[in-house]
């Protein structure tokens, strides 16, 4: 089978951005990750992929989406109820079907997080027939 190729409009320097205000469901106790009524780091994640998708989803051809398969992330400054946040990727590097990023983050006042991601294109149809086939597996056994 030949290797994917993403159209030439996907390359370095495209961005994405994603921004939330704190709200009670985006902090820690309410997901599950500490006890700190404070941003929580899996909405960091969400929000940083939501970035990467803001920057590329939309050139995908017609029945194409990215899907992640690598995070590096620090998550190094806390941010309260009430305050905005702002996520930013960068498109750094396409090779074959993968996209890498540069992540970022700020509240009002300061970085808070910063990273790397990675998201690999695939067809819809065929992701999908993989796992209806993986599903059917564990019914089966």
């Amino acid at each position: 089978m030949a290797r994917m190729s993403l159209p030439a409009n996907i390359r370095p320097g495209l961005r994405g951005a994603k921004e939330i205000v704190v709200a009670a469901e985006h902090t820690a106790p309410h997901v599950g990750s500490g006890k700190v009524p404070v941003l929580a780091t899996p909405v960091v994640v969400n929000l940083l992929e939501a970035a990467a998708l803001d920057a590329v989803e939309h050139l995908l051809p017609e029945g194409m989406q990215s899907l992640g398969i690598q995070l590096d992330l620090r998550h190094f400054a806390a941010t309260p109820v009430g305050m905005r946040v702002r996520a930013e990727a960068e498109v750094i590097a396409v090779e074959g079907r993968a996209i890498r990023f540069r992540l970022s983050a700020a509240d009002e006042v300061e970085a808070i997080s910063e990273g790397t991601h990675e998201r690999v294109v695939v067809t819809v149809a065929r992701f999908d027939r993989r796992m209806l086939e993986k599903a059917a597996k564990t019914r089966a056994g």
